[in-house]
């Protein structure tokens, strides 16, 4: 037999009496593989569904989309692509008011007008099943089902969009592109044939709509390539291009970040299990010194005897890690089922042997290099210490070893590795891992703090049972780092994860109590004012106060055209401040949503008598590299309309009032065509529904949302987000029970004995309970006072 296997076998023998030992010290890191296998292992089987879903997805293998009518140029582009026999679909989208007549219902609404032959991949699911086909046979319409329950309606009944009215034929189950989510919520999706648009009357000028054409190419053929030759022709225009690929590549990059970031708590908790490890495997070494110095008096060799446990910890680290991953496969075949509905996909679960391997061999990794630096101490045991035990002895040749130095370097290097792959680059990697050390070293130098103050705050006037447990606070081989580490890391995470859900809510609930508008109406034309006023008024409501839309677009700056500008100022031409459509208003005051941050109001400076004053978002003006001074030209609807940057200001988008990119001075706009929108303050949600019913029916192009509406769905969505924040803080915190365990256990010896002693001595069974309770009580509250601490950190720069 060779000497490894003498060793191996030597390894399998002395194991027999702390196996389970050694296993409870190595599953400390079993929830960390498994939130590591669980979360990549799912993130995979997502990012496959979505390639091989994402035609059936997006519903063509190109999108063409503008938020108008498509130019003159880029429809004739399409025309002739359908002409040559490549398969074009199209969409029309825009919100409007649907009314049930039946039932008096209104509710705003996505309506989307499609093509025959839409969607080009995929299909439309409905209830009852193949109704899409008969969608085009008249006036019929698909909706969401949530739309029945609000509308109070059914399927059979007759739907008011517009001017046109619709036959409910089914409900929507999916359909490529689904929103889902939140739009959905605050505005449920209609289907109708586009042959039936026009009957809608609500597509006139300055109507809100965004049209998107879907082309299907040949099998094998590459949409990028295809689309190179036409991108710029399409883009000069500002449509904008998407292909497959690109929509592949979007959602496949937003799940795997998602995925990274959910790692993170995963590796948490791994090295939280290290923590444990280090600290059970610390005590089994003290209590292995006789054995390892009977050893070493036959003659086993430093590096023998170093073999033979480490070889003992790699199949207990590998056991633990095992338990993880089978662990973290079970959970992966769970979450599809517990967030149904929640993914625009049917995800296809399969077992994901590379994020298996990658959880075993990280966590066996892991378990061993935390535990190497306590067994590197076992090397240095003298066959003396078989007749004369010197404890001590092992920290003091710890201290002064080289390997022990290099173990310490490779757990540095480890940990930064791991942090910088969970995290997806090196700078948040290196942000990630100096808030993970910053707050262990806080929490480490206050159970230095615990244990220095216990030794000297003890005096003989206390209780017994509570000196005695404080003392168990800076004993040798005390427990006190290791447990305030798990507690308070764990407490740390809880806290956090808590203080950022009830800031964003706090805030949310601070939001809408300032706003205390509850209807918007939009979409008005000027000669409905009057109209629009009057019906509030017999409902006994104060008129409304109009704020003028008028949509624009930037033509040059500074002269320059927005290709130029952005040129010269390190901004790419197809930035979406350039590139957008921006809906804007004038007037002559501030409104209390906006603080002035740079520049003077209009009036507080002179100008030119050919240029208009200009305020702008100080986002917007900061992402364009303007500044106040500088000269902006609009296209306000084919006329140019230059103005001078005088003001940037910051505004409070959360608010439930009309606010503006950009605002210019009366005199720019007052002539412009625009339209309109108003807010209300209505007390009963019963006028506010017969309000909203009475203006549809006198003027279907008027659109209006119940803010009421758009609060509760924030609030659902943020509840629904909330049970996530739940699970994420119930983990953190089970994450630290395994490492308690592996604490207490590694003492269990030491205490039995000290608890045998106490008893001959005349102690109680009640009072070597209070001991141990005061002992753990001190341990808890430091854990969990030291980890809330930190989370007003963390929270804070979270939130």
């Amino acid at each position: 037999m060779s000497r490894w296997s003498k060793i191996s076998a030597l390894a399998w023998r002395e194991s027999r009496t702390a196996r389970r030992r050694l296993l409870l010290y190595m599953s400390s890191i079993s929830l960390g593989v498994a939130a590591l296998v669980a979360i990549d292992s799912f993130a995979s089987n997502v990012q496959a569904s979505i390639r091989a879903q994402s035609r059936n997805l997006m519903g063509g293998d190109v999108s063409f989309t503008y938020n108008a009518k498509f130019p003159e140029k880029s429809q004739a582009i399409l025309d002739s692509l359908e002409k040559s026999g490549v398969p074009v679909a199209t969409v029309t989208s825009f919100g409007s008011m649907t009314i049930a007549p039946r039932s008096g219902g209104t509710r705003l609404t996505q309506i989307k007008a499609v093509t025959p032959n839409y969607p080009l991949y995929g299909e439309i699911i409905t209830t009852p099943v193949n109704q899409r086909a008969r969608l085009n046979d008249g006036p019929f319409a698909l909706v969401d089902p949530g739309l029945l329950i609000s509308l109070d309606a059914a399927v059979g009944d007759t739907i008011a969009i517009g001017y046109a009215k619709f036959t409910i034929i089914g409900t929507l189950q999916s359909a490529p592109g689904d929103g889902g989510g939140v739009m959905a919520a605050v505005g449920p999706r209609v289907f109708v044939s586009s042959k039936y648009l026009a009957e809608t009357q609500l597509l006139g000028f300055g109507s809100r709509a965004s049209y998107e054409a879907l082309v299907k190419l040949a099998p094998g053929v590459s949409s990028p390539k295809w689309v190179a030759l036409l991108r710029p022709k399409f883009q000069a225009e500002n449509v904008r291009v998407t292909t497959v690929v690109q929509r592949e590549l979007n959602l496949t990059q937003a799940i795997g970040q998602l995925a990274d970031f959910l790692g993170i708590v995963g590796l948490i908790a791994l090295l939280l299990g290290g923590i444990g490890v280090a600290s059970g495997v610390n005590a089994f070494v003290t209590r292995k010194i006789d054995t390892v110095a009977v050893l070493r008096c036959l003659g086993a060799t430093g590096a023998q005897v170093l073999a033979i446990y480490v070889a003992q910890a790699a199949v207990m680290g590998l056991l633990g890690a095992a338990i993880g991953a089978a662990l973290g496969v079970a959970i992966q075949f769970a979450l599809p089922v517990a967030l149904k509905g929640a993914l625009p996909i049917d995800v296809s679960v399969s077992i994901d042997w590379q994020a298996i391997a990658f959880g075993l061999g990280v966590g066996v990794w892991v378990a061993l290099i935390f535990a190497l630096r306590p067994l590197l101490a076992l090397r240095r045991i003298s066959p003396l210490q078989a007749l004369r035990r010197d404890a001590d002895a092992l920290e003091t040749a710890r201290q002064r070893d080289i390997p022990t130095h290099l173990v310490n370097i490779a757990l540095l290097a480890s940990v930064l590795a791991l942090c910088f792959e969970r995290a997806g680059s090196v700078q948040r990697g290196s942000v990630f891992a100096a808030g993970i050390g910053g707050s262990m070293l806080l929490l480490w130098m206050s159970a230095a703090a615990l244990s220095w103050v216990a030794r000297r705050a003890v005096t003989s006037q206390w209780p017994y049972v509570i000196r005695q447990g404080v003392a168990n606070l800076y004993r040798p081989a005390n427990q006190t780092r290791s447990v305030v580490l798990a507690l308070g890391f764990g407490a740390f995470l809880v806290s956090t994860l808590y203080l950022v859900q009830s800031n964003l809510l706090k805030q949310f609930d601070i939001t809408a109590t300032q706003s205390k508008n509850n209807l918007i109406f939009f979409d008005i034309q000027d000669d409905q004012r009057t109209g629009l006023d009057s019906i509030l008024a017999t409902a006994g409501q104060k008129p409304l106060a109009y704020v003028a839309i008028v949509t624009m677009k930037i033509k040059e700056i500074h002269g320059r055209t927005t290709a130029q500008w952005g040129a010269a100022h390190a901004v790419p031409a197809n930035h979406w401040t350039f590139q957008r459509e921006y809906r804007s208003t004038y007037r002559d005051s501030m409104v209390p949503t906006e603080k002035l941050i740079a520049g003077k109001w209009f009036g507080g400076t002179a100008i030119a008598d050919s240029l208009t004053e200009l305020s702008l978002d100080k986002d917007v003006a900061e992402q364009m590299k303007v500044k106040v001074g500088d000269v902006i030209t609009w296209d306000v609807q084919g006329v140019r309309v230059p103005t001078k940057l005088t003001s940037t200001r910051e505004i409070n988008w959360g608010r439930f009032e009309p606010n503006f990119f950009a605002v210019l001075q009366e005199k720019a706009l007052k002539d412009a065509p625009k339209q309109f929108a108003a807010v209300a303050a209505i007390a009963s949600d019963t006028t506010v529904a017969r309000l909203q019913r009475q203006s549809v029916t006198r003027y279907p192009n008027i659109s209006s949302l119940d803010l009421s509406l758009v609060r509760k769905t924030v609030t659902d969505i943020i509840g629904k987000v909330s049970i996530a924040v739940r699970f994420l803080a119930l983990f953190s915190l089970a994450m630290a029970i395994p490492v308690l365990f592996s604490a207490v256990a590694a003492t269990r010896r030491d205490r039995l004995r000290e608890g045998v002693l106490l008893k001959t001595l005349g102690a109680t069974r009640a009072q070597i309970g209070r001991i141990l309770l005061s002992e753990y009580a001190l341990l808890g509250a430091l854990g969990a006072l030291a980890g809330m601490a930190l989370s007003f950190g963390g929270a804070w720069g979270l939130v």
